[in-house]
C-alpha cells in the first residue's frame, strides 16, 4: 500500500492544507543511493531504470512497514517522515529500524542487480542519515505547492546522510537518546557538516 494515498493520510493532509502548516515533533530520514550518477553514465537506460526502481521499492517498503511515509523522491535519494500522519511515540526507533531494513534488504537485492547487469556491488551502497526534533510540516510555495517538512531537523538529517558511507546509517544524538535500546552499542564521531558552525556528533546505527 502506498501511504501517500491511504485514507488516514488524505484526512490528515486535508487538515494540514487548511492550516497551511503545523509544527510537529518528528523524525526525518534521508537515504541516498551511492554511485548512481557514475553508473547512469556507463549503463543502459534499462539498467539505470531497474536500479532506481529497486531502490525506491526497498525504501518505500521498509518505511511503510515501520509506520513512516516516503515524502519525497529526489533523484537517487528519498526523504521519509516518521510520526506524521501516523503518530507514534517510538518514531525515532521506527526510523532506525526502517533504515536497518533498507540496508539489509538492499544488500540482498543488489546481488541480483549485479548479476543481471554486470554492476560493481561496491558502487551500489546506500548512505542514510536520521534526525529527530521539532519541524514545520505543511504546504509550501504559491505557484508550485509542495506538501513537505522543512526546518533545521530536515537539513541536519540531509547533511548526516551526505557524510554517511555506503551501507552506513548515521543518526544524531537526539535520535541516539530517543531510540534506546536499539542504539545502546553505537559509537559517535564528530563531523563538520556543511552549513553548521560547530561539529555534530553522529552515531553509527
Amino acid at each position: 500500500m502506498n501511504p501517500n494515498t491511504c485514507t488516514i493520510c488524505e484526512l490528515m493532509f486535508t487538515k494540514v492544507m487548511r492550516a497551511r502548516k503545523i509544527t510537529i515533533d518528528a523524525t526525518i530520514m534521508f537515504a541516498d543511493l551511492r554511485g548512481y550518477t557514475s553508473l547512469s553514465q556507463s549503463q543502459s537506460s534499462d539498467a539505470v531504470s531497474s536500479l532506481l526502481d529497486a531502490f525506491y521499492d526497498e525504501c518505500a517498503n521498509a518505511i511503510w512497514a515501520h509506520e513512516g511515509i516516503l515524502n519525497k523522491t529526489i533523484g537517487d535519494a528519498v526523504m521519509a517522515v516518521f510520526n506524521f500522519p501516523l503518530v507514534r511515540n517510538e518514531h525515532a526507533g521506527n526510523a532506525v529500524r526502517a533504515a536497518r531494513d533498507i540496508q539489509q534488504n538492499w544488500r540482498e537485492r543488489r546481488e541480483a542487480l549485479v548479476a543481471a547487469y554486470g554492476l560493481n556491488a561496491s558502487e551500489l551502497g546506500i548512505g542514510i542519515g536520521i534526525h529527530s526534533g521539532e519541524l514545520s510540516f505543511g504546504e509550501f510555495g504559491h505557484t508550485h505547492r509542495d506538501l513537505t517538512a522543512i526546518g533545521t531537523v530536515v537539513n541536519t538529517a540531509s547533511r548526516a546522510q551526505s557524510v554517511a558511507e555506503a551501507d552506513q546509517i548515521l543518526v544524531t544524538q537526539e535520535v541516539f537518546q530517543r531510540a534506546q535500546p536499539d542504539l545502546k552499542d553505537s559509537h559517535s564521531k564528530a563531523f563538520q557538516l556543511k552549513g553548521f558552525n560547530a561539529p555534530i556528533e553522529l552515531y553509527a546505527a
